[in-house]
């Protein structure tokens, strides 16, 4: 298929329009960004005669950011952009009419029993206007005529499809390439991940996958397709709303080979695909972006009693001592449980991870693949630790109280506290029980060791006994 663009040739006294042919894409570059939007690159052949030239281009994203557009001549020097112009009043029946006022208008309805009856008058008001107004040949005002509504010409300035349109002053004749690239929303891509755990818990198969989806109002025919993944500043225009479309593909898949190169650029992290792919508008793709087995992991057992009230905005500090004041207990007694494993070659992963879903399975003792939870991971660099957060411990459960509370100074308190991890496994467990403490803090007792994980942080790792129990005792005293 080629398109037929209009070169006029501007004088001051007459133009005269030539019809050349700009054929089809010769090559698509798409850079889709995890924010919802894509940059296009569309490198095309024009004919362009010596003198001023008209081109227009049809097939581009209806969601196009006009402000965006970018032309470059490829060919020969000699070409100067005098004009860019986006063109988006498409052809419909309200846009034909508004477009009509003042044109005459042939109105045709039918009887029952096929009987015609037609009417004709000239366009007074746009149905913009709150409808349609037809001074009739007999002098009468019709409003809203119902009816086949006929005219003898379509309005200019309408198109089929949005336009992109050039004004262009050429030195030279004959055929030139050129680049037309543009930013679009309602082109995206997100990563989601699927693990499985072994046996044991020990090891995981990961794979990942590339959702994208196309909203834009444009197809992209054997596109070469890079996914750019950081956190890529725009400046939101309040009065042009953006949004990217929600995808819906929870599928999983096995077994498949990943199909993209990495590397870096800039402080952002490239995914090029190895081959060209086609995607269509209003359709969701999946592609293999990794798959890495037998990546050593780490389960973990963590009891946070208190992690809700020290994550919130408002922390009112440890200083009451009144039973009562939301200090002296804890009512959370889950044991979260968290997957650990580091993305690095050694695990035979160490490609940086785009953020996403991981899905965790495991398989049952009949060999099927049970889903255990997911968690959603941050951008993620090579040789560092994912952290999974995929559910908490059905048979193990801890207690938090405070059980003493003394106020040595105006500014100094001490408080004691009991917590009491209780496993009903068949087997020991390992339980990290964290503590959070502010200002200007020290344990002055303790029934355990403990490891200091920050200024505001300490951690007991401790071992419960099969279907036993541990109780940990500590003091803590805190100045401000």
């Amino acid at each position: 298929m080629r398109l037929a663009i209009t070169l006029i040739l501007l004088t001051s006294l007459f133009a005269v329009a030539a019809i050349a042919d700009v054929l089809d894409p010769k090559a698509i570059e798409l850079t889709v960004y995890n924010g919802g939007f894509a940059l296009v690159k569309d490198t095309r052949s024009i004919g362009l005669t010596r003198g001023m030239n008209t081109v227009e281009v049809q097939d581009v994203a209806a969601r196009i950011d006009p402000t965006s557009i970018l032309f470059k001549n490829l060919g020969r020097s000699g070409v100067s952009i005098l004009e860019q112009n986006y063109q988006y009043d498409l052809i419909n029946p309200n846009n034909i009419l508004n477009k009509s006022v003042g044109q005459k208008l042939t109105v045709t309805r039918y009887t029952d029993d096929g009987k015609a009856f037609t009417e004709t008058g000239t366009i007074l008001s746009p149905i913009s206007n709150g409808g349609l107004v037809l001074l009739t040949e007999d002098g009468m005002i019709t409003l809203n005529p119902q009816g086949e509504m006929r005219l003898q010409k379509m309005p200019e300035g309408l198109h089929p499809k949005p336009t992109l349109s050039w004004l262009l002053r050429s030195e030279v004749d004959g055929n030139q390439d050129a680049q037309i690239s543009y930013i679009t929303d309602g082109l995206g891509w997100k990563a989601d991940y699927v693990a499985l755990i072994n046996e044991d818990d020990t090891a995981l198969d990961l794979g990942g996958w590339v959702t994208l989806n196309n909203q834009s109002g444009a197809t992209y025919t054997d596109a070469k397709l890079t996914l750019m993944a950081g956190d890529v500043r725009r400046v939101q225009d309040a009065s042009m709303a953006r949004y990217a479309g929600k995808v819906m593909l929870e599928s999983v898949v096995a077994d498949a080979a990943p199909q993209f190169v990495e590397k870096s650029f800039f402080e952002y992290h490239m995914y090029t695909m190895e081959r060209p792919t086609t995607i269509r508008d209003n359709e969701t793709k999946q592609l293999s972006l990794l798959n890495a087995t037998g990546a050593q992991t780490t389960k973990e057992f963590i009891y946070d009693a208190r992690g809700q009230w020290f994550r919130g905005w408002w922390y009112p500090g440890r200083t009451n001592g009144d039973p009562g004041s939301g200090w002296d207990t804890s009512d959370y007694h889950k044991v979260n449980v968290v997957l650990e494993v580091k993305n690095s070659k050694e695990n035979r992963m160490g490609m940086p991870l785009p953020a996403g879903k991981v899905r965790v399975y495991k398989l049952d003792d009949k060999g099927g693949q049970q889903f255990i939870g997911e968690d959603m991971i941050d951008h993620t660099p090579k040789d560092e630790k994912i952290r999974l957060y995929i559910g908490d411990a059905f048979d193990v459960v801890g207690d938090y109280k405070r059980t003493d509370y003394r106020k040595l100074a105006n500014n100094v308190v001490e408080e004691s506290f009991e917590v009491k991890i209780r496993n009903h496994k068949e087997t020991p467990v390992t339980v990290k029980v964290v503590e959070h403490v502010w200002s200007d803090w020290e344990v002055t007792k303790s029934s355990h060791e403990y490891i200091k994980k920050d200024a505001h942080t300490i951690e007991f790792p401790i071992t419960v006994p099969k279907d036993g129990e541990t109780v940990i005792t500590y003091t803590i005293r805190t100045a401000w």
